[in-house]
């Protein structure tokens, strides 16, 4: 057996999903192992995300485990027999792992949600806008890794051109905030008002003159599994990018974006609001 010297984040997710089917079966790794006549070391090579895992042997795990949710199963098996290499390979070694894996997981996505409060969502970004962003940071970047990172930004708004729905919630202050000039600023709000013209893309405001708002004020990302237990949501932190995936904290941040949803602006609203902001600048 060939273990991997990385793991994709969707690889590690698959490990966890089958690790929880285990424990939820009650199961020990060596009484695991036994069923499927493997070694205790490869039932944890596999939930560590070290090791694959065949459709036969997934399959077989999942009867041993009692699992009967087909729909479950399906996806499961997919993320195990998938050997797509997406465009962000080619970002592999060059650019941190979590942008690569955030780009895949976009990618298989089924729907996408975006909350911001100080930035436009990455998704939405211009190319000057995003290199106005990126060359914030604190130390600065190298031209070629800021060149690098702008252009994997760039890249990751293919999705935007496809059927996948998506909602942005972004909050009246990350509008206003010129990361760049005055002229990145005006176009970059003519590009979110071309964008959410399209049907499967909403933008929605919450206005700064709004009673009784204390918000999430920490921006989130909800991506769509297959199924719905394979939801994923993305956290930023100081310290780096944050994958959960867990139900209980998955059900907390749906819940968080329903909330923002209710207090913003409809989408009719919002574009109004938006093209009232191009005209002060």
């Amino acid at each position: 057996m060939v273990l991997r010297r990385e793991c994709t984040a969707r690889q590690l997710r698959l490990a966890v999903e089958l690790r929880r089917l285990r424990d939820a079966a009650g199961l020990s790794a060596v009484e695991a192992a036994a069923l499927l006549g493997v070694s205790r070391v490869q039932i944890s090579h596999i939930e560590s995300g070290l090791a694959g895992v065949s459709e036969e042997r997934l399959r077989r795990l999942a009867a041993n485990y009692s699992c009967t949710d087909e729909a479950f199963i399906e996806a499961l098996v997919g993320m195990a027999t998938d050997r797509t290499r997406g465009w962000w390979e080619e970002y592999r070694g060059l650019l941190p792992t979590p942008f690569l894996d955030l780009s895949e997981l976009e990618y298989h996505s089924t729907y996408r949600s975006d909350v911001e409060f100080l930035f436009i969502p990455g998704l939405l970004q211009t190319e000057d806008y995003a290199r106005a962003a990126f060359s914030s940071r604190v130390p600065q970047l190298p031209q070629d890794e800021l060149d690098l990172r702008v252009r994997h930004r760039m890249q990751r708004k293919a999705i935007l051109g496809a059927t996948c729905p998506y909602e942005a919630v972004i909050h009246e202050a990350a509008l206003r905030i010129r990361v760049g000039d005055r002229a990145t600023a005006r176009t970059q709000l003519a590009h979110l008002l071309e964008f959410s013209e399209a049907d499967h893309v909403s933008v929605r405001v919450i206005p700064l003159d709004l009673d009784g708002f204390g918000g999430t004020w920490s921006p989130m990302m909800l991506a769509g599994g297959a199924v719905p237990k394979l939801d994923t949501a993305v956290r930023d932190a100081p310290h780096g990018t944050g994958f959960i995936d867990s139900e209980a904290q998955l059900n907390v941040l749906r819940t968080v974006f329903r909330r923002v949803m209710d207090v913003s602006l409809d989408a009719s609203k919002s574009r109004d609001f938006i093209h009232g902001l191009v005209k002060e600048l």
